[in-house]
């Protein structure tokens, strides 16, 4: 899926939390400054701002196939190399990086084994390509809203259906893809709702398939689905505690 929105609407909607992902799976990955690096989806630049922060804009480069996101990235962090390109299509020569992350990005692919396999591809031999997912299936920060919606209808399936969402899928790709050493684990997150506006309103954004979906309802199915989250989530102010699975291999 390519993101057509606007930057600021992804930060409201999930750039509080992939901000905090970012360092997380930078360790994961071990960036450390003296290395050439590459965020692969790179959305408006959450992950890029700190691969940056470890190594220097001019030795990050980053790609996403959305143009809008692709324009803020290149904004808020001169000096990096910033292209419009999908992860299937990786516009850099054979071992090129010493690392190539993707956050959030993998179960958005086309093709994740091609993604993955693209991305070792322009990784050095012994380089290390690392990623992470939402578990949409269980602790994600979208899984309120599609319990919701599937309670209204159970015909939706949601996100929980997506490439490497459950437990487990995400290193089973990165093992297809041709890595070694596969190693997985998990990453969170914590961001505090002052009020249930404060966590509904981003829906209403048209940002990925929550958004699309959002915005596909009629007023009146989309004032049901805001009841039912607001009766499934805590009182305001609450805090939501969410998860994503991440993994590591080795070219």
């Amino acid at each position: 899926m390519s993101f057509s929105v606007k930057a600021d609407a992804y930060d409201r909607f999930m750039g509080r939390y992939s901000i905090q992902l970012a360092p997380q799976l930078a360790d994961l990955a071990e960036v450390a400054n003296g290395q050439h690096v590459l965020d692969v989806g790179c959305g408006p630049g959450a992950l890029t701002g700190e691969l940056v922060r470890r190594v220097g804009a001019a030795a990050v480069s980053a790609v996403d196939p959305s143009e809008p996101f692709v324009a803020a990235a290149q904004e808020r962090h001169p000096g990096v190399d910033v292209r419009r390109a999908s992860a299937e299509d990786l516009p850099f020569p054979d071992r090129t990086f010493d690392a190539a992350l993707a956050q959030l990005v993998v179960h958005f692919m086309a093709d994740p084994v091609v993604g993955l396999t693209e991305m070792a591809r322009v990784t050095r031999p012994d380089g290390v390509v690392a990623a992470s997912v939402w578990d949409h299936e269980g602790q994600g920060p979208l899984t309120p809203f599609w319990r919701a919606a599937r309670e209204l209808d159970p015909a939706i399936e949601g996100e929980s259906r997506l490439p490497g969402v459950r437990e487990g899928h995400l290193a089973e790709l990165m093992e297809a893809a041709g890595l070694r050493d596969v190693e997985a684990s998990a990453a969170f997150a914590q961001v505090e709702h002052a009020t249930f506006e404060e966590w509904w309103e981003p829906f209403t954004l048209g940002v990925g398939p929550a958004g699309v979906y959002t915005l596909a309802l009629s007023a009146e199915q989309r004032e049901a689905l805001r009841q039912r989250c607001r009766a499934s989530l805590p009182p305001a102010p609450f805090v939501s505690t969410v998860r994503a699975w991440t993994v590591r291999g080795v070219v």
